[in-house]
């Protein structure tokens, strides 16, 4: 709750690395709407930050169109709300230096993405490495007061408040705000159709927005136990059980349980209760985007308009660090 008086600012962003899918709404676009009621939001689509592994421009493009479209459809306010394209900002590169120079590079190896990649074999660049420095000057550079992430997510909030505080020991207490990060404990690792968490990586996604028989398709196809049609089966701790448990009302659920515990009723009955409570969620939300999607002169205005908000919003935080660095401003 952000009280009486000036509201407090929250920010979030989200990478275009593909096809919007349920685990990304779930665990991250749907809570961070919710944030548009208490307080002034910033919501940035991060493509500079895609650009560590994607380098195909026009799939960058299309993916970062895709999301505009579907912010837009699931309710953002964009006249009351900042939402813009992080590259067309270029001033975070700027601040991300002004930040780069006061952070040691054994602190960043300690970043979990960057231990993940180098464990994997991965490619491990040097935009690899500093994405914490990048995601620091994403969240700093605006003044924020709290940033929205899943637990995955939380060490690169405290990674911006040590980085803050190793800059504000040499310029100053009052050079950089330190955000606080939320965790939205009750926001689960949404499971894919395999179990595992749901993901472009792995394949197992469920998209967002498509048309209904891809999306019933994708439904049917999660994987189940071979548990008879005849015996009984638990929704609780499924997967089907975790994914209904976020579309469907309370007597619904506890419907589908009683049925799949009395026998009778086997996993494809629950997959199909299961895509009708999917489709009738999303399916308003569904037609508003593939309307937007159309529109790409009207999306990419959306997101100028919002760039210059955002340009708006850092300046004072660019000046000031600017002025202790001894830079002219």
């Amino acid at each position: 709750m952000a009280g009486k008086g000036k509201k407090l600012r929250s920010l979030s962003g989200i990478r275009p690395s593909g096809n919007v899918h349920i685990g990304n709404y779930l665990g991250m676009i749907k809570p961070a709407l919710e944030y548009q009621r208490e307080y002034n939001c910033i919501y940035f689509i991060a493509d500079m930050h895609a650009l560590t592994t994607l380098k195909d421009r026009m799939l960058m493009r299309q993916y970062t169109l895709d999301l505009a479209a579907t912010w837009l459809a699931l309710g953002l306010d964009v006249e009351n709300h900042i939402f813009f394209r992080q590259s067309d900002v270029p001033a975070v590169a700027e601040y991300a230096w002004y930040l780069a120079c006061f952070t040691g590079v054994g602190f960043l190896e300690k970043a979990h993405a960057y231990k993940d990649a180098k464990a994997a074999n991965k490619e491990v660049n040097h935009g690899i490495l500093s994405y914490p420095v990048l995601m620091a000057a994403d969240i700093l550079m605006y003044d924020v007061d709290i940033v929205p992430v899943g637990k995955d997510q939380k060490q690169h909030v405290e990674m911006a408040r040590d980085m803050a505080g190793s800059v504000n020991a040499v310029l100053g207490d009052d050079t950089i705000k330190l955000p606080k990060p939320v965790i939205k404990e009750e926001v689960k690792t949404i499971p894919g159709l395999d179990g595992r968490k749901m993901s472009k990586s792995y394949g197992n996604e469920i998209p967002l927005f498509c048309e209904p028989k891809v999306l019933k398709k994708r439904v049917m196809s999660i994987k189940t136990d071979s548990t008879p049609l005849e015996e009984p089966k638990d929704l609780d701790g499924s997967v089907i059980g975790e994914l209904y448990a976020h579309f469907s009302t309370d007597e619904e659920y506890a419907d589908l349980k009683g049925r799949l515990k009395a026998g009778g009723v086997g996993w494809g009955h629950a997959k199909e209760d299961l895509f009708k409570a999917i489709d009738r969620s999303i399916g308003e939300a569904r037609e508003r985007y593939f309307e937007y999607r159309k529109d790409e002169n009207l999306l990419e205005d959306v997101l100028r308009r919002g760039a210059e908000k955002a340009s708006l919003a850092a300046a004072p935080q660019l000046e000031r660090i600017r002025e202790r660095l001894g830079f002219n401003v």
